[in-house]
């Protein structure tokens, strides 16, 4: 009898790791945006979900966050399923210039398992950040070359000698 109760105890330490060990997923990015990602831009990501690492994950809804350096939220953006299993996709649009830390909440509630999935800040540009102002320099091309044709025109123009004075 004891040999039984002594199994049965056993068994139940055994199963009870085991048991808890169910509710894990991790989180893959088609895409991972990095230092200099342009503001305001759109950035496509497909987020593969896979429960214990390796079965793609169906029924979630996994969430990217962005926040700012203090952590608070600045935008929140839910993944559609694509069709594909355990695959989503979700643009995101770094609102504005700045230190950024990205995150994805993979959405995997069974068990209570759920997890936030983090990823190293970055350095998000200005949105303009290094384009040249094309308006500007070609409008005042034009018009510094309209000036010049005038200049050229104005002094190229023939000019009459001076009527002599009548002599008296």
């Amino acid at each position: 009898m004891k040999r039984l109760l002594a199994l049965a105890v056993f068994a139940a330490a055994a199963l009870v790791p085991a048991a808890g060990a169910g509710g894990w997923a991790t989180v893959q990015l088609s895409a991972v945006p990095t230092d200099g990602t342009k503001a305001g831009t759109t950035f496509p990501i497909d987020v593969t979900v896979l429960q214990h690492g390796r079965t793609p994950l169906d029924g979630v809804t996994p969430v990217v966050r962005i926040r700012d350096g203090q952590r608070n939220v600045l935008a929140q953006y839910r993944a559609e399923p694509t069709g594909k299993p355990g695959v989503y996709h979700v643009d995101v649009v770094f609102p504005r210039a700045g230190l950024a830390m990205f995150e994805v909440y993979d959405g995997f509630e069974t068990y209570g398992g759920a997890q936030t999935h983090t990823y190293a800040p970055i350095e998000i540009a200005p949105k303009g950040g290094g384009s040249a102002p094309w308006l500007p320099i070609v409008a005042g091309t034009l018009l510094a070359g309209a000036l010049a044709a005038a200049v050229l025109l104005v002094l190229r123009r023939p000019r009459r000698a001076p009527e002599a004075a009548p002599q008296a």
